[in-house]
């Protein structure tokens, strides 16, 4: 299964990017450190406002469904068929966080 790192394109229903920051430097994928659900996964440039207008961006990703068969860091390996669901700054869910782009092999040292 193709798995979630660093260097992975998420992005939130509304078009905002997911910065993935993580302590792993230990496993890598694709040369890439290995994203988990320990890591912090940040939004930025949502653009989603509530009526109003009233800006209510998409700020953060809570996992909801992760890899059960490996752990890393403390937290689940990720992978394209994770759910991540995204979380505005009031803790309101926004949608699930759309997966773009993985990797495909392992490595560790």
């Amino acid at each position: 299964m193709p798995a979630l790192t660093i260097a992975s394109s998420l992005v939130c229903p509304h078009g905002g990017q997911v910065q993935i920051i993580t302590g792993n430097t230990r496993v890598r994928v694709a040369g890439a450190p290995l994203a988990s659900s320990a890591d912090r996964f940040v939004i930025a440039g949502c653009c989603f406002t509530l009526p109003g207008p009233t800006p209510s961006p998409c700020l953060t990703v809570q996992w909801v469904s992760v890899d059960k068969l490996a752990r890393l860091a403390g937290g689940h390996t990720l992978g394209d068929s994770s759910v991540g669901l995204c979380k505005a700054g009031s803790g309101a869910i926004q949608g699930k966080v759309a997966v773009a782009a993985t990797q495909a092999r392992a490595s560790c040292r």
